[in-house]
Formats: structure tokens, sequence, C-alpha cells
């Protein structure tokens, strides 16, 4: 999120004052250099995965005149299926929705229940402020550790005294990296009930953790909302879908703020198949963590400091400069990486080996 710097509105357009000093979020879109900025996952989809969406589209392309399931029950029906094994929980379609994309999920969940407020702790995924604000969601932000860990006594102290009835913990943290562990969120889940407040658990980037789910807590805690998404670990964020799991009362909540007919058909044709073929695809995520490892290895030895990162990047230090001239340098050598608006740091996300060995030797040339 960023303010835009003169009132360019024209006098003709009747945009809402609380918004019109915003512009749009996104990140920096230059080809012809690696792109390591926006924490995809490097790997095409497998032939066989493609091979099988071919397959199958025709049946879905000869229905385009009509409406997609509006509640997407086959989907949702293997996402939760799929969480239930990784898991082993007996959850089912009663506490699962879908939508276009985790932020489709977290914008509907503001419209529904943003009305008493929003709570954050930064720096933390920066669209979570962003659609806090374009729903009218009174957002407020308390800072993490100087370390990007989550305190939690100073966080629950900050849920007693603001009382929101919505609490934000993102965990692994973008743009840290850093994970909140399992006891920890119980503790959180705890103060938000006292307060008559969910906690929202955004997990985008679980399957790259050693941490338990937030979804193990649901049981004990149904004001407990996890969002997750497909577009990471299962190379597909192209299809655009993210989901939640929750108590079945926050589910018929959303239904309420959702659009009509929201995900397409062929979003739900393209996720079935894989869901079917998750084996094969988190197959590629141990192969990101390896080089997670690598990769923050070697900056370690090059003389940066690296945060300890839970995802699918890394966030370092120890360039000389400011950020902004760091990237730059980046930039020049062919290499794009995230300035993330943290004094001091960049963020660059874990590609393929060779992607991974072009970063590295800029970085090293920067240290020289």
């Amino acid at each position: 999120m960023s303010s835009a710097a003169n009132n360019i509105w024209p006098s003709w357009l009747p945009i809402r004052a609380d918004i019109a000093d915003l512009s749009p979020y996104g990140a920096p879109q230059i080809s012809d250099l690696v792109a390591l900025n926006t924490n995809e996952n490097p790997f095409e989809l497998p032939e066989v995965v493609i091979s099988q969406m071919l397959q199958d589209l025709p049946d879905v392309l000869a229905n385009l005149n009509r409406y997609p399931d509006r509640d997407a029950q086959a989907l949702r029906g293997a996402l939760v299926a799929y969480i239930n094994d990784q898991s082993n929980l007996k959850l089912d379609l009663n506490n699962i929705w879908a939508a276009n994309g985790s932020n489709e999920i977290l914008q509907t969940i503001m419209l529904a229940c943003g009305s008493v407020g929003a709570l954050g702790f930064v720096p933390s995924y920066s669209v979570h402020p962003l659609i806090a604000k374009t729903t009218g969601t009174n957002w407020s932000s308390a800072a993490r550790n100087s370390d990007f860990g989550l305190g939690v006594d100073g966080a629950i102290a900050e849920i007693t005294e603001t009382k929101p009835g919505l609490t934000f913990i993102t965990t692994p943290n973008n743009p840290t990296g850093t994970a909140t562990p399992l006891a920890d969120l119980a503790k959180l889940a705890a103060a938000a009930l006292e307060v008559n407040g969910i906690l929202i658990v955004d997990e985008a980037y679980q399957e790259f953790s050693d941490e338990l789910s937030a979804v193990t807590l649901l049981k004990e805690f149904p004001n407990i909302v996890v969002v997750r998404t497909m577009s990471k670990a299962f190379a597909l964020a192209g299809a655009r879908i993210g989901y939640c799991l929750a108590d079945p009362m926050v589910i018929s909540a959303l239904k309420i703020t959702r659009l009509p007919y929201h995900l397409s058909s062929t979003t739900q044709a393209l996720g079935l198949i894989a869901l079917a073929n998750s084996d094969l695809l988190l197959a590629e995520v141990g192969a990101l963590i390896t080089e997670r490892k690598r990769v923050a290895g070697e900056l370690a030895k090059l003389g940066f400091a690296v945060i300890p990162s839970s995802a699918n990047f890394l966030l370092f230090s120890g360039f000389s400069g400011a950020s902004a001239e760091a990237w730059n340098d980046f930039i020049k050598r062919g290499i794009l990486i995230r300035d993330v608006g943290l004094l001091g740091y960049l963020r660059v996300t874990i590609g393929k080996v060779g992607e991974n060995n072009q970063f590295l030797a800029a970085a090293a040339e920067l240290r020289q």
C-alpha cells in the first residue's frame, strides 16, 4: 500500500475520500531478468498434470454458457480432504470456503466481520491493511520484535487493550519468513476470544514450514480462521485459488459477503486436478526447502545477515548503501528481487538451482 503524491483524481470522479491517497498494490514487473521477487513457485506444472488438465478442459469449455457451481463443492471437498490428510483431522464441507486467491478470502472476512476493527503485527503482509482500508475496516498495527518474531505476551496485551474484532497473524510471516509456534497461536486465539474477536492465521507458506498448522486448533478455538492458498506449494498462482478453514458459523458469515459465482468453472477444474496430484506437486516443496537452506548458508558465507525463514524466500541485510540502491545493483546484474520497505533489508524468492546461483553470484559481486 502506498500513498499518491498528489491528488490526481478528476473532480467528476467520486472516488471515496478515505482511499483517494492510495495507489494499487503490486510488485515491479521487468522482463528479461531472473525474477525472484514475488514468492512464486519456480517449477512449471509437471507434464502429467498439464496433460490431465487438457484432457478435462473440453468438458468444462463445452459448458461455459452455464454458471459454475456456486459453492464449489467438489473443489472444497478435495481441499478439505487434503487438509485432513495433512493434519490428521476430520473437517468437512461446513469448515471450508474457497475463493479467487487468499486475498479474496481476506476481503470477504473483512466485509463480513470488520466493523469492530482489525489488528496486525508489523512488518507483515502489506495487503492486510490495504484490504482493511478499502473495506472500511479500522486498522491498528503493533510492532514485532527486533528479530521479527512475535512477542506473544506483548501481542496478547495489545489484543486485550485494542479489543479488535479481527486479529491477523501471518505465519510463516511475509516478508520476514519467521514462524509463530502453535502454542503461541493458541494463546493468541484465547486472548481474541476474550474480547469476542477472531484470530485470522494467514498460512500462505505453511507447506514450507515445520510448524503444525493452526487448523489443528480449530476444535478447541471456534474463533480461529486459517487462510491458505494453492499459489505457492501447488505452483498454481495463475489459477487463483485461496481457501480458509473455520467454524461453520464463520463460513456461513462469509457466504453473506461473497460475490455470486465468484469461482469460475475452469478454476475449479484446474484446482481439482492439482489436488489429485498433490504428492507429485508437494515433492517440489522439499526441493525448494533444500535450496532455501543452501542459499541462506551461501549468503551467510558472503557476510550477509539472513533472517531464519520457514517460507520460500529469505530476508537478508548486509549490503552497503540504502535498500533501494542495493535493489538497483541487483537489477543491473539481471536479478529482480524485492525491496519490501524495510530499512537495510531485501527479500529474495527461492528459485531453481541455476537462478539461485545467478543471484548468489550477483550478491558476491556486491560484497567485493
